[in-house]
Parts: C-alpha cells; sequence; structure tokens
C-alpha cells in the first residue's frame, strides 16, 4: 500500500529539494548541463543519461561470485557469478 496521492508530487514537501539537487548532481557527473526550471531544450539521449545516473545511485548493481565443485571434473572449482540489484 502507498502513501502516493496519485500525482507527481512526493508525500514529504522537503523531498522536492532534495530530488532537485540529487537529481543536478547527477547531470553534474555525466556532463549535461541541466538549469533550475524548464529544461526543454535537452535532448532525450541528456534527460535519460541523468535519469539513468539517478537510477545507478539509487539501484545500485550488486555481484557476487560463488565458487562451486565442478560436477564432471574431481577437485575442480567453477566460479559461478551472480548479479543482483536491489529495489526499495
Amino acid at each position: 500500500m502507498s502513501n502516493s496521492t496519485g500525482s507527481n508530487r512526493p508525500v514529504v514537501a522537503s523531498a522536492r529539494e532534495a530530488l532537485d539537487k540529487f537529481k543536478m548532481e547527477a547531470a553534474q557527473q555525466v556532463g549535461v548541463n541541466l538549469k533550475q526550471g524548464y529544461n526543454g531544450d535537452l535532448t532525450s539521449r541528456e534527460a535519460g543519461s541523468v535519469g539513468g545516473q539517478m537510477v545507478k545511485h539509487i539501484c545500485p548493481v550488486r555481484t557476487v561470485v560463488i565458487n562451486r565443485a565442478n560436477r564432471n571434473v574431481d577437485k575442480h572449482i567453477i566460479p559461478i557469478t551472480y548479479q543482483y540489484s536491489l529495489v526499495l
């Protein structure tokens, strides 16, 4: 069950400022010139790179390597790599 009001407004009033600051930091990291207010002059690629950078920080990909015995060859170890991301 969500606290969302069904609109694009944050539930916590101070969250808008934090999200704007986070967006500006992500834009700076990928080299996009983002300004306060309207940014309709951005290309889809630029806007997508900012959003992608934000998602990388919110939902980082984790990698785990587990070594297990090979079932076909005695005393041989095979590394198995799992990648996952935590979404809250």
